[in-house]
């Protein structure tokens, strides 16, 4: 007599995509940031956006979707994740979304066309170029493919707790998991950093490292500098504004606002947003 299937745990039901991207992005909000800043700076609505590292391209569907007349690029060298992306994201957005939306399975230096208002190369994605010459050639690659008043936005992580190992965990809303940061290793002689992301379920089983990164920790000013290397003209600052928990007032939360800044206090933990223009 055949021994009765086991059932399946949460963790092997989970797609990781699915929880990555609760976990991690907010699309609409990165769309009216990029949209003011790209306002503020220049004066009018940006229309075209590249998505550099894009994954699952959540992001330039989300941009897509945000106006009729906004197109987007997507360009990751992961087959397997872009497919994804295009079932899961870009085909159940609609038609008239899905055609303006342009996933590409390539290295990101490889795609200069066509010139778009920003490019954006967020997550820290690009902290897998570990040496200053891959770096700068990545950012002058990014600029190639930018119009003549188009802006490269990044977003980078810092603050005197990204150099410890620790575990940082978030309860997910929709999708019923935690949510786990680690930063596993930290090399402080070549600033290599080892991270890794984890979901665990309420039945007791753990989706183990579903996805791992390698990265050179960069500092600002090492990114501001090979940015003008790159020959972009101007590179701003974004700082978020941080306020007093109500309920602790020892305790300071993001507000999600960011404003220009060239001196702060160091945090324990802060994300900015780095804007170069061409």
């Amino acid at each position: 007599m055949s021994q009765p299937e086991k059932a399946k745990t949460m963790a092997e039901q989970a797609d990781r995509h699915i929880l990555y991207q609760e976990a991690v992005q907010d699309p609409e909000t990165e769309v009216e940031n990029f949209t003011k800043f790209y306002m503020d700076i220049r004066g009018k609505k940006p229309l075209s956006m590249k998505e550099d590292f894009c994954g699952t391209g959540y992001l330039a569907t989300e941009w897509a979707k945000s106006d009729p007349k906004r197109s987007a690029w997507g360009v990751d060298y992961d087959r397997e994740t872009v497919e994804w992306g295009l079932k899961h994201n870009v085909e159940p957005a609609g038609s008239d979304v899905a055609e303006r939306v342009k996933l590409i399975v390539d290295d990101v230096r490889n795609v200069t066309e066509p010139k778009v208002d920003i490019t954006c190369g967020l997550n820290f994605s690009y902290c897998i170029f570990e040496t200053r010459d891959e770096l700068r050639e990545y950012f002058a690659k990014a600029r190639e493919g930018l119009k003549d008043d188009g802006m490269l936005i990044l977003d980078m992580f810092g603050g005197t707790e990204c150099y410890d190992e620790l575990e940082e965990e978030t309860e997910l809303e929709d999708n019923d998991a935690t949510y786990i940061w680690e930063h596993v290793s930290f090399n402080p002689i070549n600033n290599h950093v080892e991270c890794a992301i984890h979901f665990e379920f309420p039945d007791g089983s753990r989706l183990e490292k579903a996805f791992t990164y390698a990265w050179r920790f960069w500092s600002l000013i090492e990114i501001r500098e090979l940015l003008q290397e790159a020959g972009y003209s101007k590179v701003r600052v974004f700082w978020e504004k941080f306020e007093e928990d109500e309920e602790d007032d020892e305790f300071m939360e993001g507000t999600g606002e960011y404003y220009e800044a060239t001196e702060v206090e160091n945090q324990e933990s802060w994300m900015v947003y780095i804007v170069a223009e061409k």
